[in-house]
């Protein structure tokens, strides 16, 4: 029984967090448990195929800049760019000022106001930014931020899935996982990708343990603050604030594993 229900836990969350053909057979909150426990395992295979195609790239003789796109390009690709659409309407329903309905309103619209686009340009500009600049360094390096980064994002949606977080609509993506993640499972999946970030980043160097370490937990720090931020504004979780988180999160990671020494 264990077994059956950690299959529908990652078909769960490969079923919800990327485009993959992984066939949902359970939606209810057993199963949502267990696909938020598993993101930062859909955060991995994210990572691995972004970090691979920039590789690629640089073998055939491009440039980090053009890798750093390619990198940027698949994780983008792999969610049909929902959590970039979700980063730009949370911005926009934060940015309105209106009262938690309405922004809520102005989030469903399918167009993208001015705090949107301004905020995915500078944070797309941000992650190819980084990435050229670490592919630049060494294709490990490159590789392993491409990894870190896309871990951390996912592991942010697992802490904002917790108990105690509601959700701010009825319906949708965040009220089907709102809550369902216990915090102790939380913390220890927290745990063990810190240390195993800072187990891969040790390889790369005698810094690169405890930066990749701090890369994550600074990742989800910055990711909490928004978290509480929707929480106070819209009442809740959405499908839009997980995006936005995620791509916090992932933006984040690659900025400190771009400042530290």
């Amino acid at each position: 029984m264990r077994t059956s229900s950690a299959f529908d836990g990652l078909r769960f969350a490969f079923g919800t967090l990327t485009v993959l053909p992984v066939r949902v057979h359970r939606w209810d909150r057993g199963a949502a448990r267990g696909g938020m426990l598993a993101a930062a395992a859909v955060g991995l295979v994210v990572g691995a195929l972004a970090a691979a195609l920039g590789l690629v790239l640089l073998f055939l003789g491009a440039g980090p800049l053009l890798a750093a796109v390619g990198s940027v390009a698949v994780p983008a690709a792999l969610t049909r760019g929902l959590h970039l659409d979700g980063l730009a309407d949370t911005a926009d329903g934060l940015g309105s000022g209106k009262p938690a309905a309405d922004a809520l309103r102005i989030m469903k619209q399918s167009d993208i106001g001015p705090f949107g686009v301004l905020t995915l340009v500078l944070v797309l500009l941000a992650q190819v930014a980084v990435l050229a600049q670490l592919f630049g360094y060494s294709w490990a390096r490159g590789a392993a931020a491409a990894v870190t980064s896309a871990v951390a994002a996912r592991l942010a949606l697992t802490l904002a899935a917790r108990t105690g977080v509601p959700a701010a609509r009825p319906e949708g993506l965040g009220a089907a996982v709102a809550g369902v993640v216990p915090v102790p499972g939380a913390l220890a999946l927290t745990a063990l990708c810190t240390a195993a970030a800072a187990g891969w980043g040790a390889a790369l160097g005698p810094h690169g343990g405890w930066r990749a370490a701090a890369a994550v937990l600074l990742a989800l720090a910055a990711a909490e603050l928004l978290l509480r931020r929707c929480v106070r504004r819209f009442g809740g979780l959405t499908g839009d604030v997980f995006g936005a988180l995620a791509e916090t999160a992932a933006t984040t990671a690659l900025v400190v594993l771009a400042l530290a020494p």
